[in-house]
């Protein structure tokens, strides 16, 4: 038996005027403070052709907060770095300079990987 393959464009239509089409947004959360907060630190290279890099990762708040955390933590590091999908990538093996720069900063609920 052939798997039948569905295609789903995200659109749907209705001639029933009663149906209300939601349209799935995420919704900016409150950032809980320093202290509350559980953040991972963990050496990474996969997918980055053997380079390593420093993820930071368990953020719960919204998008600006994580942004400016993470540019903090590049410029402590003296390092390049990016935020993508939740977590913040530092470049090189600097799990050391984060952790103690986080404890020093509020963020007491840190595990090193």
């Amino acid at each position: 038996m052939a798997k039948k393959k569905l295609y789903n464009a995200g659109i749907i239509y209705s001639t029933d005027p009663a149906v209300k089409i939601s349209i799935y947004e995420k919704e900016e959360s409150e950032t809980l403070p320093p202290k509350e907060q559980l953040l991972i630190v963990r050496l990474d290279a996969k997918h980055r052709g053997g380079k390593m890099v420093t993820l930071v990762y368990g953020f719960s708040g919204n998008i600006a907060d994580l942004e400016k955390l993470g540019k903090q933590l590049k410029s402590y590091c003296g390092t390049g770095g990016s935020v993508k999908n939740n977590e913040i990538l530092i470049q090189g093996d600097n799990r050391e300079k984060i952790s103690l720069w986080l404890n020093r900063n509020g963020y007491f609920k840190t595990k090193k990987i």
